[in-house]
């Protein structure tokens, strides 16, 4: 590491270790918190959207094409572009830099929704039939549930996004934790921009930690580990054919 490597940790951590960085409206815990509202909001905008339309192409199998056409684009637009044309359209505001995200997040979230549906063992959704469940039972008492580890997959990669990006609204000066990096290019503080984005990946990190920590607690522990199919010898099915009726 040469000197000028060991010159930015020793402003990044003089930064981070101030005591005035972490008081008042503009410290880093009022920044964090305008971070995580700014991007749970997203999230929860996206999922309005995604879900439904997730549940309903996973279960009924129409318009899968689509759907993966039309993830794949959205995965493709550039978002901080997204935020400075929506500003022009729309301009200054909370809800324009917003769907800019709701437009990350939401081909992740459906794509991990309609693969959890669409994952589960036929079999099981044959048999719920039988026995006269209808399709919204089927959907919710059946697929959900056993979907929901993809699922929860989904959520925590569109969050992981968000929460990484999110950090372009403060280029329109909405706050976050992305005004340290626009205060530390301009004023050539490479501590604030350093820890900035420190702060911003500490901040993604945990928040995934604490999605892996809720998918772990909600899922059934006998839905945590994939199934092993039978061998045939030990079916009761195999066992009463091979013998006489």
């Amino acid at each position: 590491m040469d000197y000028s490597s060991n010159n930015v940790l020793v402003q990044m951590a003089e930064w981070l270790t101030a005591a005035e960085n972490w008081s008042g409206d503009r410290g880093i815990p009022a920044r964090v918190a305008e971070h995580l509202g700014y991007s749970a909001l997203a999230v929860l905008l996206a999922a309005v959207v995604a879900v439904p339309l997730g549940l309903y192409v996973g279960h009924t199998g129409r318009g899968r094409v689509l759907i993966i056409s039309g993830a794949g684009l959205l995965r493709a637009l550039p978002t901080l572009g997204l935020v400075f044309l929506f500003v022009l359209l729309w301009g200054l505001g909370l809800m324009p830099p917003v769907w800019a995200l709701v437009l990350l997040a939401v081909p992740p979230l459906l794509t991990g929704v309609y693969a959890g549906i669409s994952s589960v063992d036929p079999r099981l959704v044959d048999a719920a039939r039988a026995m006269g469940m209808t399709e919204l039972q089927i959907l919710f008492r059946v697929e959900l549930p056993n979907g929901l580890r993809v699922i929860m997959g989904g959520v925590r990669a569109a969050t992981l996004q968000v929460t990484a990006t999110v950090a372009v609204v403060a280029f329109i000066s909405l706050g976050g934790l992305g005004v340290f990096l626009v205060e530390g290019t301009q004023l050539r503080d490479n501590g604030r921009l350093f820890g900035g984005a420190l702060l911003i990946a500490v901040t993604a990190v945990a928040v995934d930690a604490v999605l892996a920590l809720g998918q772990r607690l909600t899922i059934s522990p006998g839905l945590r580990t994939p199934h092993r199919t039978p061998t045939p010898s030990a079916t009761p099915a195999a066992g009463f054919q091979g013998g006489n009726p």
